[in-house]
């Protein structure tokens, strides 16, 4: 027999916790964006400093060299800041898909045992309607009405 109650609550649950755990896994692709803006930002910052010390130094020809070597050091000092940031946010993108992945192998696994629970009892019940008595009424449906087409194989076969 499948306690109705108790698989009521568990469909419950399960609706609960999926939309939980897509809202984890979207968080978690959220905060690329900031990983990847704030990197962004950084290395604009930078390269803004740069080229700022770069024009103030123009004047003078060898200071006017070194700051060409300053923004380019910069400029990919901001490369790898930003490659970083995008391998970064990548790796939380895959870890989120792994997650949800995850949890929904999990939920399959959880409805799969809850369909065999239905199933065993539907079978039982099938079966025991079919053992008691024809009914009285002709109004009321048999059980074979109900019943999977091997049901009556599956009665002898215990």
């Amino acid at each position: 027999m499948v306690d109705k109650a108790k698989l009521y609550e568990l469909v419950a649950q399960l609706r609960m916790e999926v939309p939980q755990e897509i809202r984890r896994a979207e968080e978690m692709l959220s905060r690329k964006d900031d990983i990847i803006s704030s990197a962004v930002s950084e290395a604009n910052r930078s390269r803004q400093n740069m080229e700022q010390e770069f024009r103030t130094r123009l004047n003078d020809h060898e200071l006017g060299r070194k700051a060409e070597e300053i923004l380019r050091d910069s400029e990919a000092r901001a490369r790898r800041i930003i490659d970083q940031a995008e391998n970064e946010a990548e790796n939380r993108r895959n870890q989120a898909d792994a997650y949800a992945l995850r949890t929904l192998r999990d939920l399959e696994k959880e409805l799969s045992s809850a369909t065999g629970s239905i199933r065993k009892g539907i079978d039982m019940l099938a079966g025991a309607t079919l053992a008691a008595p024809p009914p009285a009424s002709p109004d009321i449906p048999s059980p074979t009405d109900f019943a999977p087409d091997d049901i009556e194989e599956r009665i002898r076969a215990r």
